[in-house]
């Protein structure tokens, strides 16, 4: 049976639609089934069995989380994340000013300190959330940007800050930013005919908390680009929890005379102890159940949770938990393009006597038969009904914890999420054992075994040549900076 790479683009036709700036992979779909990581498409076989595999330890209760447990971080739903005032009221009460005479003029600051507000130019990004000590490269075409890498080269302050936008209101951005910094960039203005102005690559330095849109009005106009008022937010670079503590607490401690960084560190180390905790009980659970994307086993006793930047902290899992959070979301995407991709070849070859080795690499929407052009429209509102509010989650998810003010909490946020995920998964092994009988917590043995002693650390390379041949067959390796996932 030969292979079939067939890819196909639908654009959803839905009128004024709050959320499109989220769905950069709802709006279209490819009929092989694949995972994209890093703008890298790898060939994927969905399994289908339904045996369940033994779990080698059982699987305890919950750690408490104090400062999420009581109150979700996404119970508001979108009103959960930190959002500045929108650019037309803004705009508006800046006219009131003007016309009372209170107006005034501001221009970008330079980078010379990290306690005062500064004015930076703001760039909003759809509802793309980007993460600290990555890097990223952008295409600029339009007028207003290309004149804010002008002044930002003149000016010789190279960043500005990068925002993901309200998916409801225009002109409303998430009031925690990062910063991007300008480390190359490359005219080809000539070889896109002025299509693209430059090739920008760029490193993400920091955050940055914004209190308000300077100038308002041009976001309608469109005339130049945005400003912002915003703090430069010092990161962690030792494991404080100081803010899991009140100020009275901080004090007595201080005023008792004890090594304070020592007393903050061993806070922090247990907020890290217990995400590895929990992240060990999801990978074991993963495997149990044989999800289609799952982290491997190698990430557990390599999992990052410091401080700081580097390969190994925290911020590395927490990229690491967002290509896994959009991997789930493209696997269930082409999942639910299976059926119709099969009705698709049938069509071709049968209806169009279309040879299998002759099968086009795209085909327009009019070219289709009345019932799978009705196919299609049904499968883009089942897609649009059942995934743009995972992505809208998972954006929100990212953009909490961006917002998160230090280490601990951001551990901690982290590690509630990693318990939501925990409980899904759960909840499909008890569905299974209902409907096939299979299950269990116990190992082959009948030892019950906690996730992080030695054997269980190692229990990656105590994989039997079955279960790592299935894993060669039905995953996808993921080469991500930290030991990755399936």
């Amino acid at each position: 049976m030969i292979i079939l790479f067939l890819f196909i683009t639908f654009i959803l036709l839905l009128a004024n639609d709050p959320l499109r700036p989220t769905q950069y992979f709802v709006d279209s779909f490819s009929f092989v089934p694949s995972i994209t990581y890093r703008q890298r498409a790898l060939p994927c076989t969905f399994r289908r069995s339904t045996t369940v595999r033994s779990s080698s330890f059982s699987l305890t209760g919950y750690e408490p989380n104090p400062l999420y447990d009581e109150n979700p971080p996404l119970a508001n739903g979108i009103d959960s994340v930190k959002w500045m005032e929108p650019c037309d009221v803004t705009a508006r009460r800046e006219s009131a000013k003007e016309f009372l005479g209170q107006s005034g003029g501001a221009s970008i600051s330079p980078l010379d300190s990290y306690s005062k507000s500064e004015i930076i130019p703001l760039f909003p990004l759809s509802g793309m959330v980007y993460t600290p000590y990555t890097s990223h490269v952008l295409n600029i075409f339009e007028p207003r940007y290309r004149a804010m890498y002008s002044d930002i080269l003149l000016n010789g302050t190279r960043r500005f800050v990068v925002t993901m936008s309200h998916p409801e209101k225009p002109g409303c951005f998430a009031s925690t930013g990062v910063i991007f910094y300008l480390k190359d960039l490359k005219e080809v203005s000539q070889q896109t005919e002025d299509q693209i102005k430059y090739i920008c690559e760029h490193e993400v330095i920091g955050r940055v908390e914004m209190t308000k849109v300077l100038n308002p009005a041009v976001w309608g106009t469109r005339d130049t680009y945005l400003k912002v008022e915003g703090k430069i937010l010092e990161e962690d670079s030792l494991p404080l929890s100081a803010s899991s503590l009140s100020e009275k607490e901080k004090e007595e401690i201080t005023q008792s005379g004890a090594d304070t960084q020592n007393v903050f560190m061993v806070g922090s180390m247990e907020e890290e102890a217990s995400l590895r905790r929990s992240f060990a009980f999801l990978v074991d659970l993963q495997h149990e159940l044989n999800e289609d994307v799952r982290f491997t086993r190698k990430s557990v006793p390599t999992l990052g949770v410091g401080p700081g930047g580097e390969k190994g902290s925290l911020w590395s899992t927490v990229r690491l938990w967002q290509s896994y959070t959009e991997q789930r979301l493209v696997g269930r995407q082409n999942e639910l393009q299976l059926d119709f991709q099969e009705k698709l070849v049938k069509f071709l070859t049968e209806d169009k006597d279309v040879k299998e080795d002759e099968l086009p690499s795209a085909i327009g929407f009019s070219d289709l038969s009345p019932q799978l052009q009705r196919d299609v429209q049904d499968l883009q509102q089942r897609m649009s009904n059942e995934l743009e509010p995972l992505v809208l989650e998972s954006t929100l998810t990212m953009q909490k914890i961006l917002e998160a003010p230090d280490h601990a909490h951001r551990a901690n946020l982290l590690r509630y999420f990693v318990d939501l995920e925990r409980k899904r998964l759960e909840a499909k092994r008890m569905l299974k054992t209902m409907f096939t009988g299979v299950g269990g917590d116990k190992g082959d043995k009948g030892q019950a075994q906690t996730p992080l002693s030695s054997q269980g650390i190692d229990e990656g390379e105590q994989q039997s040549q079955q279960e790592e041949d299935n894993d060669a067959i039905g995953g996808v390796d993921f080469e991500a900076d930290d030991g990755g996932f399936e």
